[in-house]
């Protein structure tokens, strides 16, 4: 289980969404275009990504060559 300050915590993101459901979290998440990762039964967000949603700017997620893939 990742643990870092970088991601808010399973019961910050509950408070995030108003809702304990995976499924309904990523809907929520979705919605109002915070990027997030899952994890089987996790929901990973990042503090930054939810800092600029606070401040209206738009968050934009990587979509960049991963060069760790590349041999």
């Amino acid at each position: 289980m990742i643990e870092s300050a970088e991601f808010l915590t399973p019961d910050e993101v509950k408070t995030l969404t108003d809702s304990r459901n995976v499924e309904q979290q990523e809907r929520v998440l979705s919605q109002d275009g915070i990027p997030y990762k899952r994890r089987g039964r996790r929901i990973l967000v990042s503090r930054h990504h939810t800092r600029e949603w606070l401040a209206g700017r738009v968050v934009t997620p990587s979509r960049a060559i991963n060069l760790a893939l590349v041999k």
